[in-house]
C-alpha cells in the first residue's frame, strides 16, 4: 500500500519517511525542558527575544535554501538530500552539554539545511499515486505529533530522577540512529530516468538563486494565494509552538506533569485527525475545503487561547488545536495535486521555505507582543505563601493576534481554486538529459517553442480546462 516500484531499484515505501520523521522529532522532543533550561543560562537577560534571534536567523536560511535544495533534489535524487538535512539538524544536539553558545550556533547555521519536511513530503509524492497522496501526507504528519506524544515526558523524567546530560545522550544517539537508517536503509524513491547521471553538471546563478522561487510566486495568483494562506497560518502556529509550554507553567500554572500530559493528548487527538479525520476529509469535501476547515480550528483554538484564563480552557483548547493540525498536510497535498513528478522537490520546497521563514519570525514576534503587554515568561519560582489572584482581561495577547492573522488565511484560501495543474518550473529540470525529454514527448511540443522575452517567466499553476 502506498508503494510505487520500479525496476531495477529497491522498493521506497512511505515508512521509511515516517521512521527518520519520527527519529528525528522524537530526539528534539526529548531535549524539550532541557532547552528552556540552556537557553535561559545561556541568555539571562531577554531571554525569549535571543531565543526569536536564534530562531529568526535559522528560519531565515532555511527559508532563502528550501526551494533550492528541493529543485536539487529533483535532479540528483532524494536520499542523498534527505541524509544532508536529517544530518545537519541533528548537529546541534551534542553541543547543548558541550558547548552552549556553539549550539546555539549550530542550530542558526543548520537552517540551511533544515528542511527536512520538504525532502520528505516529495519522496512521498515520488511513490504514492496522486489518489493516496493525502493519506500519506497525513500519516507524515501524525508521525511528527506522534512523535512528541512521549518524548517530552521521558525527557523531564530523566532530567529529573538523573540528569541533563543523559537527556542529551540519548537524543544523541537517537539522531545517530535516524542518520544511520537513511545512509543503510532508506532507498532511493525518484526514479532513474528523472535524474542526472552525473553530478558534474553546472548549475547556473539564475538555479541557485532562492529569490527566482519567489518572482514564480509572484507571476502567478494561485501560488501566491497558497503561499500567502500559509505563511498566515504558520506564523502564529510557530510563535505559540516557541513560548507556548513556558506560558502554561507561568501564566495558566500547569504543573510540568499536566505539561506533558496536554503534550500528550494534543499529539494523540493529532494522530487521530491526521490519519482518520483527513482521510475521511479529504474524500467527502475535498482537499481545498479541508484547508479551510483546518484554518477554522486553528482560529477558535487561538482565540481560546488568548482569552482563556483557566486551565481547563487550555485542555479544551487543545483538542480543538488538534483538529487544527489537518492544515499543513491538506495544503501539501492541495499543492502536490498540482504538480508534475518532477516538481514535487521545487513545490514543496515553496511550501517548506515559507514555512522556515514563519519559525524565525513567529518566536521574535510573540515574545515582542508579550514584552509589549508587559506579560512576563521568565522562568521563576513563585514566592511561598504568596498567589496571584489578578487576570488579567487578555492573558495570552499574541494569540489573538494570531487568531487575526488565522482570519486573513482564511479569506486568502478561499480564492484559491480547486483544479489547477502546474506548469513546467525553468530550474535544474531543463538540463536533464535528452532520453529524459523523450520520456516526456508529450510536451516537449511546448517547451521547446522559442518565447519572448515577457514570457520568459513562466507561471507554476495553470488552469487544467485552459
Amino acid at each position: 500500500m502506498l508503494v510505487r516500484t520500479s525496476l531495477g531499484r529497491s522498493r521506497a515505501r512511505v515508512t521509511h519517511a515516517v521512521v527518520v520523521i519520527f527519529l528525528e522529532f522524537f530526539a528534539w522532543g526529548l531535549l524539550t525542558t532541557p532547552m528552556l533550561t540552556v537557553l535561559h543560562k545561556t541568555f539571562p537577560q531577554h531571554t525569549f527575544l535571543m531565543n526569536g534571534l536564534v530562531q529568526g536567523v535559522k528560519g531565515l536560511l532555511s527559508f532563502l535554501s528550501a526551494p533550492l535544495i528541493g529543485a536539487l533534489s529533483d535532479i540528483w535524487g532524494r536520499k542523498s538530500f534527505l541524509l544532508m538535512t536529517v544530518f545537519f539538524t541533528c548537529a546541534p544536539i551534542p553541543f547543548m552539554r558541550i558547548s552552549p553558545w556553539w549550539y546555539f550556533a549550530l542550530i542558526s547555521v543548520s537552517g540551511i539545511f533544515s528542511v527536512t519536511f520538504s525532502v520528505i513530503f516529495a519522496y512521498v509524492a515520488d511513490i504514492t499515486e496522486e489518489h493516496e497522496r493525502s493519506t500519506a501526507y497525513g500519516l507524515v504528519s501524525a508521525t511528527f505529533a506522534a512523535s512528541l506524544v512521549t518524548s517530552p515526558a521521558i525527557g523531564v523524567y530523566l532530567s529529573s530522577h538523573y540528569d541533563d546530560s543523559l537527556v542529551v545522550l540519548v537524543a544523541t544517539v537517537i539522531a545517530v540512529a535516524d542518520i544511520a537508517f537513511v545512509f543503510f536503509v532508506v532507498p532511493e524513491s525518484l526514479p532513474d530516468k528523472m535524474r542526472l547521471t552525473s553530478w558534474g553538471l553546472p548549475i547556473s546563478w539564475e538555479q541557485a538563486d532562492p529569490f527566482a522561487s519567489l518572482r514564480r510566486v509572484g507571476k502567478d495568483t494561485t501560488v501566491l494565494l497558497i503561499c500567502v494562506t500559509v505563511f498566515l497560518s504558520y506564523l502564529p502556529e510557530a510563535g505559540q509552538y516557541s513560548s507556548f509550554f513556558l506560558y502554561l507553567k507561568q501564566v495558566i500554572e500547569f504543573s510540568p506533569a499536566a505539561i506533558t500530559g496536554f503534550i500528550a493528548m494534543v499529539g494523540i487527538l493529532s494522530i487521530i485527525a491526521q490519519t482518520l479525520f483527513l482521510s475521511v476529509l479529504m474524500r467527502t469535501i475535498g482537499n481545498k475545503n479541508t484547508v479551510l476547515l483546518g484554518l477554522g480550528f486553528q482560529l477558535f483554538q487561538l482565540a481560546w487561547y488568548g482569552f482563556g484564563s483557566e486551565p481547563w480552557m487550555m485542555w479544551a483548547a487543545g483538542t480543538v488545536a488538534a483538529m487544527s493540525s489537518i492544515t499543513f498536510p491538506a495544503v501539501s497535498a492541495l499543492v502536490s495535486h498540482s504538480a508534475s513528478p518532477e516538481q514535487q522537490g521545487v513545490v514543496q520546497g515553496m511550501i517548506t521555505g515559507i514555512r522556515g521563514l514563519c519559525n524565525g519570525l513567529g518566536p521574535a514576534l510573540y515574545g515582542f507582543i508579550f514584552f509589549l503587554f508587559n506579560v512576563e515568561l521568565i522562568d521563576v519560582e513563585p514566592v511561598a505563601g504568596k498567589q496571584n489572584t489578578e487576570k488579567s482581561i487578555i492573558p495570552g495577547p499574541p494569540f489573538l493576534f494570531g487568531a487575526c492573522a488565522v482570519v486573513f488565511a482564511l479569506v486568502v484560501a478561499i480564492f484559491i481554486p480547486e483544479h489547477q495543474q502546474l506548469n513546467e518550473i525553468k530550474t535544474c529540470s531543463s538540463c536533464k538529459s535528452n532520453s529524459l525529454s523523450a520520456a516526456h514527448a508529450p510536451n516537449a511540443g511546448s517547451l521547446a517553442t522559442p518565447t519572448s522575452d515577457a514570457e520568459d517567466i513562466e507561471p507554476l499553476l495553470q488552469d487544467s480546462n485552459l
